[in-house]
């Protein structure tokens, strides 16, 4: 089973992905949104597993253009490594973010800023954006089966699948694993069941689990979850053995094969 290098059309732009078909050559398709290291080996991976489980599995690359280039996986570990180096009050205030990365050298500087712009809430939505487009670009391939699209990301990739709930009103179905969740404002505008899979241990995202469990609620949407107790986050990333939780990550994907069957069905 291959996972072949493609473009598809995003909102305004062509964005790079991979594309790996099931072998009978068609079926429901997920999109599968990569972590902030964009979509490497370990993204292409998943992808191929969502097409041996019967998916057609496509993995945009959201950072398509000069981003692409600037943020290899190296770049974005030693990026952070600078902001978190920074004082908590500086980390807390924009301006003086910019005014620490003004001081760094000009390669740096490029790197920085990309680093910034990914994190810029209004980017995420205009990355969900360009996923809305994919989805219907998908609805339209003789190889998606009914039209049936649905989403699955990791880390930021999570958040990213959550917006394109509230973005896409004909998608069937979101996963989220351990990403940001959807603004309040927003969630009323999601029609699909979403899936949130949580690492005890993560607490910057999973703390917020809770306000997302009533906020759904209250917007009428279908959200289950499940917190995996000592699991960090990154659990399911089995290229990362610092943070891999092998157990958690088998439960996980059973869910959400368990989720896709439900709500991707004809």
């Amino acid at each position: 089973m291959e996972v072949a290098p493609c473009q598809v059309p995003g909102d305004g732009r062509t964005l790079d992905a991979h594309l790996a078909l099931p072998a009978r050559g068609r079926g429901p398709a997920v999109i599968v949104i990569h972590e902030i290291f964009g979509p490497d080996a370990h993204i292409q991976d998943v992808a191929k597993r969502f097409a041996q489980a019967g998916y057609v599995a496509l993995a945009p690359d959201l950072f398509t253009g000069e981003i692409q280039h600037l943020l290899t996986p190296q770049a974005v570990m030693a990026g952070f490594g600078f902001l978190r180096s920074l004082p908590p009050e500086v980390q807390r205030d924009p301006a003086q973010i910019q005014a620490k990365i003004a001081e760094r050298p000009a390669e740096e500087q490029k790197l920085l800023a990309g680093l910034m712009k990914i994190q810029d809430p209004m980017q995420h939505r205009a990355f969900a954006r360009d996923l809305a487009a994919v989805a219907r670009h998908l609805r339209e391939q003789s190889y998606v089966e009914g039209g049936r699209v649905g989403s699955v990301g990791f880390c930021f990739g999570g958040g990213i699948a959550g917006l394109l709930a509230c973005t896409d009103p004909d998608l069937r179905a979101a996963v989220i694993f351990y990403g940001n969740t959807p603004p309040k404002d927003l969630l009323p505008k999601a029609r699909c069941p979403i899936l949130g899979l949580y690492g005890g241990e993560d607490h910057r995202i999973t703390d917020t689990v809770p306000a997302f469990v009533e906020d759904a609620k209250s917007a009428g949407v279908p959200l289950t979850y499940h917190i995996y107790p000592g699991a960090q986050h990154a659990f399911f990333n089995d290229s990362r053995p610092q943070v891999y939780n092998a157990a958690a990550a088998a439960d996980a994907w059973e869910r959400v094969q368990t989720f896709f069957q439900q709500t991707l069905a004809p």
